[in-house]
This record gives structure tokens, sequence and C-alpha cells, in this order.
């Protein structure tokens, strides 16, 4: 089985619980290889992440389900990757700034 390979979702999170527990939340699906949490905002009651999860035949609906019982909300799925192997995003002239 191939399935989803790669998700990278935006998600916005109270403090607690911490990253750490919501990484093993994640790891301890079936099928999730790992998994990497980027604090990149925080305020006064929420923190923003970036997660990237790897495996193989991700279940959006079950990490959606953990993201919703640590008192998560999904902003935006920001990359999907899926089929035989994992493709790594290539630069373009567009690219440049």
């Amino acid at each position: 089985m191939t399935g989803i390979r790669r998700m990278v979702l935006d998600i916005l999170k109270p403090h607690e619980p911490k990253i750490t527990e919501m990484a093993l939340r994640f790891t301890a699906l079936k099928n999730v290889d790992g998994v990497n949490i980027t604090v990149y905002e925080i305020d006064k009651e929420t923190e923003n992440v970036k997660v990237t999860i790897e495996g193989n035949n991700l279940d959006f609906d079950k990490i959606q389900e953990i993201v919703e019982e640590l008192g998560g909300t999904i902003h935006s799925i920001d990359e999907v990757v899926a089929g035989k192997r994992i493709i790594e995003e290539v630069k373009t002239p567009q690219d440049r700034h």
C-alpha cells in the first residue's frame, strides 16, 4: 500500500498539551514513521505549529481527530505527498525572490 506518505499541517493549539505529547500521540498511530513539530508563533493563549508527518497510507481523519482531542484546529494542509516514493519539491526560477 502507498497512499499518503507525507502531510504538512498548519495547526493552532493551546499551550497545553506540549508539542512533545502531540508528537507522541501522532507517532502512536498506525503507519506513522516520524513526526516533526515546529512552533513558529506564540501568543498569550495559543501556539501556531507546523506539523510534518511521514509514513505509509496516513489516515488524515485519525490525525485530525487527535488534533481536535488536544484542543487544536487545522488551519491548512500545506503539503501532501502520495505514491510509491516521496518526491522532494524542486526549486524553479519562479521561486526566486
